[in-house]
Order: structure tokens, then sequence, then C-alpha cells
């Protein structure tokens, strides 16, 4: 049988514990310590790895789970609105459009799509109203004076 292997507890070294129970163990442990994980942090690229505050940015420069995407700068691309390009004295050519109006095309100028509420209706013959309203006045009795209201025989 095979030991698995074990990492000491951040919290408090004398805890030795196996890596599958480390995040369990992490977390109650922190409950338990509240004096000690407050001069604690978690490495942003794994969240098992707990190191004092002072060190994090040290720790998190050598961290073995940091990845390669995670040094390159994001380069997000340059939104423009159409309707602004070709006006460059206004200074609108560098707006992004509002995020909240994402239904708003000005290409094509459609009438927007409303959504109604679905009431669906029960399809009746006159013939079969008249079975409907003795079946109902059979099972019950006391409602026969409601059931008859608005409609005509």
């Amino acid at each position: 049988m095979e030991l698995e292997p074990t990492e000491h507890c951040p919290y408090d070294p004398n805890h030795k514990i196996p890596v599958s129970r480390l995040q369990y163990h992490l977390a109650s442990c922190k409950k338990k310590n509240p004096k000690i994980a407050k001069k604690m942090a978690n490495c942003k690229y794994n969240a098992c790895h707990v190191v004092p505050i002072k060190r994090l940015k040290e720790h998190e420069a050598s961290c073995a789970n940091r990845t390669a995407i995670d040094d390159e700068p994001l380069n997000l691309p340059k939104i423009t609105h159409p309707s602004f390009e070709g006006d460059e004295n206004s200074g609108a050519s560098n707006q992004i459009p509002d995020p909240d109006a994402w239904n708003v095309d000005n290409m094509h100028h459609s009438p927007s799509f409303v959504l109604e509420t679905f009431a669906p209706k029960t399809l009746v013959c006159e013939s079969d109203s008249k079975d409907l309203k003795e079946a109902m006045a059979e099972k019950y009795p006391n409602s026969s004076k409601s059931w008859g209201r608005g409609q005509k025989n």
C-alpha cells in the first residue's frame, strides 16, 4: 500500500494532511484559527496555496501553477460603434457602446420583438358546452349556479 503525499497546514504546522484532503482541512482550520487567518492569503493560481500576506506577491511570481497565459497582458480589441465612425470631430469614435443597450441596432431599423404573455383558451363547441355543463352539474351540484354565468344557452 502506497502512502499518499502529505503537506503541512499553513495555519497549524503540527497538522500533516494528505494532499487529497488539504482543501477541506484548510477551510475548517481557517475557521478555527481566525487570528492567524487574518495574516494569510490565498494564491490566485491555486487556492490550496496559503501564504503570509507579506510573501503573496513573491509566491505568485514563482507559483508552480502559474501558466504562460497568465503572464501575457490582456489585449482587448478596440470597439467602435458604426454610427460614430464617420463623425470624427465629435470625439465619439473613441466611445464604447452602452452595454445595457444590447438590443439597439442602428444598421437595421426593424421593429423590436415584444414577447406577449401566453393565455391558452379552451375551444369548446356549443353542443359540447351543454354536455359539459350537465356533467359538471352532476359532479358538483352546488356549483351549477356559478357555472352558467355569462354564457348563453
